[in-house]
């Protein structure tokens, strides 16, 4: 994960449970958000639309959609109060979607997000429908104090329409890695990436 003139970048690596299937995607949040995705065997890096932005990944209820949260950037938002969530209070705005995600989505009518108080981080987001019934929501469980950073330990993804739940666990996360300044470019997809030392990775305890 790293940082450009546009927002927050990641790559990220899915592997289904199909033998040697591979696939890479490039999340670009920020406001001129984008996903690419690569899926090996020579093919060629390219861009999801909007409608490819909702389809599952590897077998789960996650979404690229969900991974990039264009949400956040939203221009058209409420601001619904401060409940708590967890124990501790958050700041609530319902954001509504834009045009193009709009027509690609038309049972999303807006994602409601809840933002700790104290420390700025979005807690929970939850996908709403009409009459305001919940379509699907993504839960932060609790965090790990790594060094002086806090990491995101497990998430909750719940389809609320199917009952289906896929729980995320962040086992270990190698920190202060110094990335080449093309590593996040959608054209370097493809590059297959040395993972850090196995001295650099912090193991998250239970």
């Amino acid at each position: 994960r790293g940082h450009n003139d546009r927002g927050p970048v990641s790559r990220v690596v899915l592997r289904p449970h199909a033998p040697g299937a591979k696939r890479r995607l490039l999340v670009q949040n920020g406001p001129p958000s984008a996903v690419w995705s690569w899926s090996g065997a020579g093919g060629p890096v390219a861009p999801l639309g909007s409608a490819a932005l909702f389809t599952p990944l590897a077998g789960t209820d996650l979404t690229a959609f969900d991974l990039q949260m264009p949400f956040i950037y939203w221009n058209d938002f409420v601001f619904e109060g401060v409940v708590p969530v967890r124990g501790r209070p958050a700041h609530v705005f319902l954001l509504y979607p834009p045009a193009d995600i709009a027509a690609q989505q038309p049972e999303l009518t807006g994602v409601r997000v809840y933002i700790d108080t104290q420390f700025g981080a979005l807690v929970q987001a939850e996908q709403i429908g009409d009459n305001n019934r919940d379509l699907k929501s993504i839960t932060v469980l609790d965090l790990k104090k790594v060094d002086d950073q806090w990491i995101v330990k497990t998430i909750d993804v719940r389809d609320e329409r199917t009952r289906n739940k896929t729980q995320f666990t962040i086992t270990g996360a190698a920190l202060d890695l110094d990335f080449s300044g093309g590593l996040f470019e959608p054209a370097r997809l493809a590059d297959t990436i040395t993972p850090p030392a196995a001295s650099r990775i912090r193991r998250l305890s239970p």
